[in-house]
């Protein structure tokens, strides 16, 4: 079976997890630290803090900014539930805007039809490895007075016009298995604002600034360093891992056929969290079922949208329709990008669809 996704843990994850046991300092300490900086110099931003999850990050950073009961965030309904959940989580309400059907992004255009007096900030979700559309999006946001929390769990190191994502707002970044780079867990987020970044830290841990001193209702979202080695370890691969994953994506551009292959636009660096195409004609569930009859991995992302899901329906009354959003509900396939394909498999998972699709 060629698996969706593939974790790429070697010797040096093992070995610097070996030595976070052996050293005795297994909670947040000086490897957290450490992840944080490397991260950070990634992104090209002045901080990055560590947290448990992607969730949990996103979660903090809509805290740091004071976003709360009685504000509207506006965002995707293409995307996984947590971007929207982080914002019921600090009592606020998600503003869901369509998508572009070309990039399964946030359309920009249509965003400040949505922008009420209410809104307190934008959160632009880069799907699948992809930015948003970052210009039009800050000019917004500058002209409204709103925070930019930019989603930015499947894009690690992408760019728009040459300027990495994560670094035009506060970024927030999943280190789940499956993403580009993993922590096994855990989550990052990055600004180049000093007071986001001391407050999100001590949101983090409790409300705390000294120990056992709390100024505020905090949690406990901390990265432990048996994570951050792991993350520290992956970083710097992640070069070499989103290099792979274009150069898989390329194969599926120039070989497909039958299928509507991901588009980027000029100016953007797509980093293929995944390959996600769209399959005309009803086709798509059939084509999934025959991918696994020929041992082929594929995966719906996403089946329902955020505004159909029936927690959002029944209790909480959302009465939309977002009609590119539902239509690549309808469409969508991702296909197996990760590093670890060999060239058998790129072309095995090439000759399935081919055949399928009768091209």
């Amino acid at each position: 079976m060629i698996n969706m996704a593939k974790p790429v843990i070697g010797p040096e994850e093992k070995q610097a997890v070996l030595e976070v046991l052996d050293s005795g300092i297994i909670a947040q300490g000086p490897r957290t630290k450490a992840f944080e900086e490397a991260f950070a110099l990634m992104c090209t931003t002045q901080y990055a803090i560590a947290a448990s999850s992607g969730t949990t990050a996103l979660h903090i950073a809509l805290l740091a900014h004071k976003i709360g009961p009685g504000d509207e965030v506006i965002t995707s309904p293409f995307t996984f539930i947590a971007s929207a959940n982080s914002i019921l989580y600090v009592g606020a309400r998600p503003v869901f805007v369509d998508i572009d059907p070309r990039t399964f992004n946030i359309d920009a255009r249509r965003i400040e039809d949505a922008i009420t007096e209410r809104t307190k900030a934008i959160m632009p979700v880069h799907l699948f490895g992809l930015s948003c559309d970052m210009e039009a999006i800050m000019k917004i946001a500058q002209k409204h007075h709103l925070a930019v929390i930019e989603d930015a769990c499947q894009s690690h190191a992408a760019t728009f016009k040459g300027q990495k994502v994560g670094s035009f707002g506060t970024g927030v970044f999943s280190l789940y298995p499956t993403k580009n780079i993993t922590s096994a867990e855990g989550g990052m987020i990055t600004t180049n604002d000093a007071l986001i970044d001391e407050r999100c830290r001590v949101i983090r841990n409790h409300g705390m600034r000294v120990r056992y001193y709390h100024d505020e209702l905090g949690f406990n979202f901390r990265m432990t360093d048996v994570h951050a080695a792991i993350g520290l370890a992956q970083i710097g691969k992640l070069e070499r891992f989103n290099a792979a994953r274009q150069a898989n994506a390329r194969f599926y551009d120039e070989n497909l056929r039958g299928v509507v292959s991901p588009y980027t636009p000029e100016g953007y660096a797509h980093v293929y969290h995944q390959y996600t195409i769209r399959v005309p004609n009803g086709q798509r569930d059939a084509l999934r079922d025959y991918l696994k009859e020929n041992g082929v991995g594929s995966e719906i992302y996403y089946p329902v949208p955020i505004h159909k899901q029936r927690f959002y329906v029944e209790e909480l009354g959302y009465d939309l329709t977002l009609p590119e959003t539902e239509k690549a509900a309808r469409e969508v396939l991702s296909l197996p990008v990760h590093p670890s394909l060999s060239q058998q498999d790129l072309e095995t998972v090439v000759n399935t669809v081919n055949r399928f699709m009768g091209a």
